[in-house]
């Protein structure tokens, strides 16, 4: 049997994956040596003030440098600068920081170093729109995007050939400079390309694809914006640009790495962890579904005695939003994994985003336990309501069963765990 209560080994399982990809753990170790010339640090993310924190705690040289994180998750520096902008619409703020970025790295010779630090959120918040497109067009369409169901790849897609800096555009820009890009992972199948839309890496994608992308979401982009994707502007620097030759690459953490610190929490309490995958994506609902129903014939498996059960994700979720109610992705899926247990005995569950902020809000997720229906009948609410208003967040908040830790200042993207206890 589990050591703790349920919802406390949720809550250690959460606290474990984000611990796995904290910077000051996981960073100073792969930091290179300084070069002959100078060091610029430069990054976007919701993990960059803490990245930049760990790397000048950890720096042997001189370095001076500008990262920009979502607001509220700043931290005092004194060599690099910390700005904080809007995410996930991106803001004037963000803009200037990338500008600024782009001109820094500008005129560096191969003498000098540039030490990109990347994580999650860095598409919304190192936004640079190309020609002619303005701030309020490029956020329209980054608005559209977010409604639409539309996954990670696609929505990087299509910001990568609306950017002056994404995909690729920031490493070509800092050449003969060596760049070396540590970045944290919060995208499936962790493809450097897509983690903050790839400002350092070649891309493979193309203008006919984010127009694709477009077309397959029925996006009705700004004419600043179908102009633009008619320019040779628009097309981002492919495998092979002589521009990106000196770019290295290099992941300090990663949604799997996570999921296996968790796993190891699991087995100290005599528990069975099944890591289902830290790449799962579709709809938030439709994915709940699917695990409820893996949950129940795990529950049917055990008998009395067995050991407990744990069934651990990642990856990201999406919601087509068509209620106006509050809560990300996290209270989405675990509100729907509820309803599809039915109340279910022995089988608990919490979902969250790495970062503490589920979509816009102030929790990072929620616990669903067995009487959560029940609970909620006797205090009036419909569940199938809420989850039809796209209304996670007032309903577990109506429950107290938020997860609130505040921003975590990294980002490994979702966790789920699924607890299965056998019958007493």
């Amino acid at each position: 049997m589990a050591k703790m209560p349920p919802a406390d080994l949720l809550r250690a399982l959460f606290d474990a994956a984000v611990k796995a990809a904290d910077p000051a753990h996981c960073l100073p170790g792969h930091l290179p040596p300084p070069p002959d010339g100078r060091t610029l640090v430069i990054g976007a993310g919701k993990a960059a003030a803490a990245m930049a924190h760990a790397t000048e705690a950890s720096w042997p040289g001189d370095l001076s440098g500008l990262v920009v994180t979502r607001y509220g998750h700043g931290l005092p520096s004194n060599r690099i600068e910390i700005v904080e902008a809007a995410h996930p619409v991106p803001d004037q703020k963000g803009l200037d920081a990338a500008r600024r970025m782009r001109e820094m790295v500008e005129g560096l010779d191969a003498s000098d170093l540039v030490l990109c630090l990347i994580s999650g959120g860095g598409s919304a918040l190192l936004t640079l729109p190309g020609d002619d497109i303005s701030l309020a067009d490029k956020q329209a369409v980054n608005r559209a995007l977010l409604r639409s169901g539309a996954n990670i790849g696609d929505m990087n897609t299509v910001r990568k050939h609306l950017s002056a800096i994404k995909g690729g555009r920031l490493a070509a820009a800092a050449h003969p400079a060596r760049i070396v890009t540590l970045a944290i992972s919060d995208v499936p199948g962790d493809d450097p390309a897509t983690v903050a839309s790839g400002p350092t890496v070649p891309d493979t994608t193309t203008v006919a694809d984010a127009r694709a992308v477009l077309a397959r979401y029925a996006i009705d982009v700004p004419a600043s914006v179908d102009a633009f994707l008619a320019t040779p502007a628009a097309e981002t620097p492919k495998p092979g640009d002589p521009r990106l030759e000196t770019a290295e690459f290099q992941f300090i953490a990663t949604p799997l790495a996570s999921l296996e610190a968790a796993a190891g929490v699991c087995r100290t309490n005599g528990i069975e962890p099944r890591i289902l995958g830290d790449d799962l994506e579709g709809e938030a609902r439709d994915l709940a579904r699917e695990h409820a129903r893996l949950a129940r014939e795990i529950a049917d498996a055990l008998a009395p005695g067995d050991a407990p059960a744990a069934l651990v994700s990642g990856g990201e979720t999406t919601v087509t939003v068509t209620g106006n109610g509050r809560g990300g992705r996290n209270a989405e899926y675990l509100l729907a994994l509820a309803i599809a247990l039915d109340g279910a005995p022995g089988i608990h569950a919490i979902a969250g985003d790495t970062d503490g902020i589920d979509g816009s809000e102030d929790n990072a997720g929620a616990i669903a336990t067995p009487d959560t229906l029940s609970r909620a009948a006797a205090a009036g609410l419909d569940a199938a309501a809420y989850l039809s208003n796209n209304d996670g967040y007032t309903f577990f908040e109506a429950l107290g069963d938020l997860v609130v830790t505040g921003p975590t200042l990294t980002n490994v993207n979702d966790f789920r765990a699924i607890l299965i206890h056998p019958p007493a």
